[in-house]
């Protein structure tokens, strides 16, 4: 069997949360909505690293994840983050170019929905 490199992913789509653990502990989230409407997309909101395991790769694991998930769903991704939009600058090979309108309609549903800050 392989072993495993970086941090294990879980995904918890009820909650909104991508999430990194490393030993089962949880060391880094990226917090994230699904855009409403045609096309439908992921929007990420924010990605957090906790404090100690910063340097480790643990934001670019899953900022890539949450790429990978928008791929394997066929939808975009809509970087709110500004970690995750820089991540897509340097990686635009992984990181499609936003489909244009979907920032301005992300945006929108972000400031109504203020709990998803």
């Amino acid at each position: 069997m392989a072993e495993q490199t970086g941090p294990e992913i879980r995904d918890d789509r009820a909650a909104g949360k991508l999430s990194a653990y490393e030993d089962g502990e949880a060391v880094g989230v990226i917090a994230y909505f699904v855009l409403d409407g045609e096309p439908a997309g992921l929007v990420a909101v924010h990605t957090v690293v906790g404090s100690g395991h910063e340097g480790k790769g643990i934001g670019g694991a899953l900022v890539r994840e949450f790429y990978a998930m928008a791929g394997r769903e066929g939808v975009p991704v809509v970087p709110l983050c500004p970690y995750a939009a820089k991540w897509a600058s340097r990686h635009p090979d992984e990181a499609p170019e936003v489909p244009e309108g979907l920032v301005e309609r992300a945006k929108t549903q972000l400031a109504s929905h203020p709990e998803l800050y």
